[in-house]
């Protein structure tokens, strides 16, 4: 399965798991981010990051620039509270 249409199964399954009241708000509010004009100012793959200076999951912070001086790195980002 690509990953294309397994995501298209995971939104097909989203429909039946989640109420449809809050699937309208969540609907509605990515419409209103999509009007905003958000998409056009969001990083694409292969655009170079700013430097930054954010905590790593152990509290400590890390800098980009010292990463990228030891060699490629992959950012992922990821929603603290689940």
């Amino acid at each position: 399965m690509s990953l294309e249409e397994r995501l298209a199964a995971i939104r097909e399954g989203a429909k039946t798991r989640i109420p449809a009241e809050a699937r309208e708000v969540m609907e509605r509010s990515v419409a209103d981010l999509r009007a905003s004009g958000m998409m056009t100012r969001v990083a694409r793959v292969g655009d170079k990051a700013p430097d930054f200076t954010l905590p790593n999951a152990q509290g400590q912070d890390v800098q980009l620039a010292s990463l990228l001086a030891r060699g490629p790195v992959v950012l992922s980002f990821y929603r603290g509270r689940w």
